[in-house]
């Protein structure tokens, strides 16, 4: 386990974690605390690497699938996609998240033991954990905060394809955020969470 502690400011650089749209949206509203990674298809190293402790989220909104999503996340689902259209030309920064906790898993037990904790279905944890074997799981423990003014950024060819993390093109202005959830409510969660994985 990687345990990570900073000052909290908004980023100064524009790297940012592609996720999907509804997973942006239980981050953002308090209703998880974890991400789970191991990489995307085109990730230069094949597998995934916290490339900093203090990013933006990126909703992604094409690849989202429901049956991947557990039935009581449907309405956050179907909220997203209202949001989205092929054609639409910019998308909206509304967060940015400090990952305190950096777990590798590959103990399927312990990933099962995480269900309660997040949106996906078994299923969805299934595929992540056993997509190249060898390779950890990393449970991100995300401390996530709110933008006051949301930013729209214009959708770059860059952005698509499979893979976690890409630079946005724009400067993403400073401005005044907010945590989701206050230092008590977080602590309480990432308690939790860890006396889960112990």
């Amino acid at each position: 386990m990687v345990t990570i502690a900073a000052a909290i400011v908004q980023p100064a650089s524009t790297l940012a974690l592609k996720e999907w749209a509804v997973a942006v949206k239980a981050l953002g509203e308090g209703k998880q605390i974890i991400t789970v990674r191991k990489g995307g298809l085109y990730e230069e190293t094949r597998e995934f690497v916290l490339e900093r402790d203090t990013f933006y989220l990126y909703p992604t909104y094409e690849h989202q699938k429901p049956e991947m999503i557990k039935p009581a996340y449907h309405a956050d689902l179907e909220a997203t996609l209202k949001e989205w259209s092929p054609d639409r030309e910019k998308v909206a920064i509304r967060y940015f998240a400090h990952v305190t906790d950096d777990v590798e898993l590959l103990d399927e037990a312990k990933l099962r033991s995480l269900h309660p904790y997040h949106i996906w279905t078994e299923d969805f944890a299934d595929v992540r954990l056993h997509w190249k074997k060898k390779k950890p799981l990393h449970i991100l423990f995300a401390r996530v905060y709110r933008l006051h003014q949301p930013v729209e950024i214009a959708i770059a060819d860059e952005y698509k394809g499979c893979k976690s993390w890409h630079h946005l093109l724009e400067e993403i202005p400073q401005s005044d955020f907010s945590p989701v959830l206050s230092d008590e409510e977080y602590q309480a969660k990432r308690s939790e969470i860890i006396n889960v994985l112990r």
